[in-house]
């Protein structure tokens, strides 16, 4: 019997929010063993509005049933999602709706109540209430991916119509992380899998006239490189195997890596026809913390209808 995996999907409401919906119904389909929870954390009242009602009668009624409206709000975005998730044939008894009073801030509560519940994965859109006023396109969204320390986190950047599956590793244990969720995952799906390393080019620490000087450098450096990542491809392919992908869904691939490592994973991302990318927050960039200057995020804002997830 396969373990039952829980989701949780943070909205808002937008339509652009419930493609997150529509890209979990294409990865897993509703005869996967899942168990989603639909997520609303309600907004707080700014605090001017509370110490006003504590004045006024008037203001006070208007304020609980703007309390009210709040709360009825959430009950219809929720229900909403959820009818939204039946209609695709999963089933009331695998979808959940929760909403929540703020208590942190609205990423804070997503992260901390999904740790607090030991979900696989919160996978959420990266397009808010609109194009001008964002809700999980850039603060929150980034907030989601700053807080969490223990969850995976995917982000569903449009539309993603594609189930293929690119999971960029390199040799650091952050990468292996991803390849373990990866695998737990994808298994009992028929996604095809591609394991990729791009390696270091030697440019992008010497100039290139002096590489192109003395090309035995190159030859040298790119076949450590190859050694130094084989143990892990075989590793990752070992891992996928032993939680029931298939050898004919897995693919390994090390290609000759050019200046900029995100720039080689998401052209080999389409050139495999991938709708999701897999890899470590920490492991590429070999950078401790969540910088603009790490290959994730440089993946993550390239990506176009595509799911990238990272994993801390």
């Amino acid at each position: 019997m396969e373990i039952q995996k829980m989701i949780v999907v943070p909205i808002d409401g937008s339509e652009n929010v419930f493609k997150t919906l529509d890209y979990i119904d294409l990865v897993f389909g509703p005869e996967h063993p899942l168990k989603i929870t639909l997520f609303y954390v309600l907004p707080r009242v700014p605090a001017v509005l509370v110490e006003e009602s504590r004045k006024i009668d008037e203001t006070f009624k208007q304020l609980k049933n703007l309390e009210k409206k709040n709360t009825e709000m959430a009950e219809h975005l929720l229900a909403t999602g959820k009818k939204r998730l039946i209609d695709m044939g999963f089933t009331e008894k695998t979808v959940a709706a929760v909403f929540r009073n703020i208590e942190v801030g609205i990423a804070r509560d997503i992260v901390n109540w999904s740790e607090k519940q030991r979900a696989d994965a919160v996978i959420l859109s990266t397009r808010g209430r609109s194009k001008l006023v964002t809700f999980f396109l850039g603060e929150i969204a980034n907030k989601v991916l700053e807080y969490s320390r223990v969850c995976p986190v995917w982000m569903v950047k449009g539309t993603v119509k594609k189930k293929h599956v690119l999971l960029a590793i390199d040799n650091s244990k952050n990468a292996l992380r991803a390849v373990d969720h990866a695998g737990f995952m994808l298994s009992g799906t028929d996604a095809k899998v591609t394991i990729f390393h791009s390696k270091r080019d030697l440019n992008r620490f010497i100039p290139d006239a002096l590489v192109d000087e003395f090309p035995e450098f190159r030859k040298f450096w790119q076949r450590r490189a190859a050694k130094e990542i084989a143990p892990f491809m075989q590793k990752a392919q070992d891992m996928l195997l032993a939680v029931g992908l298939k050898n004919e869904q897995i693919t390994t691939k090390v290609a000759d890596g050019s200046r900029s490592a995100a720039a080689d994973i998401l052209e080999e991302a389409q050139r495999f026809d991938a709708g999701t990318i897999f890899l470590g927050l920490h492991g590429y960039s070999s950078v401790k913390e969540y910088t603009m200057g790490s290959v994730s995020r440089k993946v993550l804002n390239h990506a176009a209808d595509m799911a990238v997830c990272l994993v801390p």
